[in-house]
């Protein structure tokens, strides 16, 4: 198993985080795992992209040419990466803030209201982790549960009577995932 990863949107919707969380769940699982932050110049608000690669096998390059999945958390992320995911890749869409429509006809979409979703989780500024719980229920690439036990590790303790909310939107993510 090998997936490359690209997750794209504006500074400020937790792009890092998600990348930082995939990682930090397969690395836990014995999965080899790079990844790679990358900032726009207006750090909220500006673009932002992370790269993940998840493989069972040593990895020796962290750049991404055609990623096999895009979590595209805007309109901007949507036109730039959508040429870009490989043949019969996953694209992940999120249609509350996109402004267009995917146009390939190769590749698997699936279009989710995230920021709604986020929102019934408890909190609508948790559409990041309502994107990973979709990409897992889509892509069994690591559990559902590893993901939601990493949290604790990477998010500071100052925070974590946040765990709940963000374990909700997870789940809710993988059920719209899923189907």
């Amino acid at each position: 198993m090998r997936e490359e990863i690209v997750f794209a949107g504006f500074g400020g919707q937790g792009i890092m985080f998600m990348g930082k969380a995939i990682a930090y769940a397969a690395m836990n699982e014995g999965k080899h795992v790079t990844w790679i932050p990358s900032y726009g110049a207006e750090v909220r608000g500006g673009t932002a992209y992370a790269m993940v690669i998840i493989s069972d096998e040593a990895i020796a390059s962290p750049l991404i040419k055609e990623p096999t999945i895009c979590v595209a958390m805007n309109g901007p992320s949507l036109r730039k990466y959508e040429i870009k995911v490989k043949a019969k890749g996953l694209l992940i869409i999120n249609k509350s803030i996109a402004d267009s429509e995917a146009k390939r006809k190769d590749i698997e979409i699936l279009n989710i209201p995230i920021t709604e979703l986020a929102q019934e989780a408890g909190d609508h500024r948790i559409g990041n982790m309502v994107a990973l719980g979709a990409l897992l229920g889509r892509k069994k690439i690591i559990s559902l549960e590893s993901l939601i036990s990493g949290l604790e590790d990477i998010v500071s303790s100052a925070y974590h009577n946040l765990l709940p909310v963000n374990e909700r939107a997870i789940r809710k993510g993988f059920e719209y995932g899923s189907r």
